[in-house]
């Protein structure tokens, strides 16, 4: 039998370190880009709630629907979609993006905001 010198273990021991290593490592790897990635999908998804609250501010404010929804793009992530559309007197913006990263994931981030509409308020005519 084969004993390494001092530290009482068996020579077949050797390489155990490596092997746990080259295990551990890609595990971490992996980790670390879903940590990351989840980051950027949380990011994206701030973005498509002020998105939405700016399509719905700009719509409140009387401006044009087609102003309004390019408010919305102007903040919303790229490849967003956004919807308008009045409810008497409320109007609702959606808007929804794909997350961030490889296609492959199914995940899809969306926002929807509710504004008053300026002309509604005020005295009865």
């Amino acid at each position: 039998m084969c004993r390494s010198e001092g530290n009482g273990r068996a020579g077949g021991d050797r390489g155990y370190v490596t092997a746990e290593a080259a295990l551990v490592i890609p595990a971490l790897v992996l980790f670390a880009t879903l940590l990351v990635w989840a980051l950027m999908a949380a990011a994206a998804q701030i973005r498509c709630v002020d998105a939405a609250r700016a399509g719905a501010r700009a719509a409140a404010r009387s401006e044009t629907a087609e102003g309004a929804v390019a408010a919305a793009r102007a903040a919303a992530p790229p490849g967003a979609r956004v919807g308008l559309e009045r409810e008497g007197d409320l109007w609702r913006v959606r808007v929804t993006a794909p997350a961030p990263g490889p296609g492959a994931l199914p995940v899809r981030l969306g926002a929807q905001a509710v504004a008053l509409a300026e002309d509604s308020v005020g005295p009865p005519p």
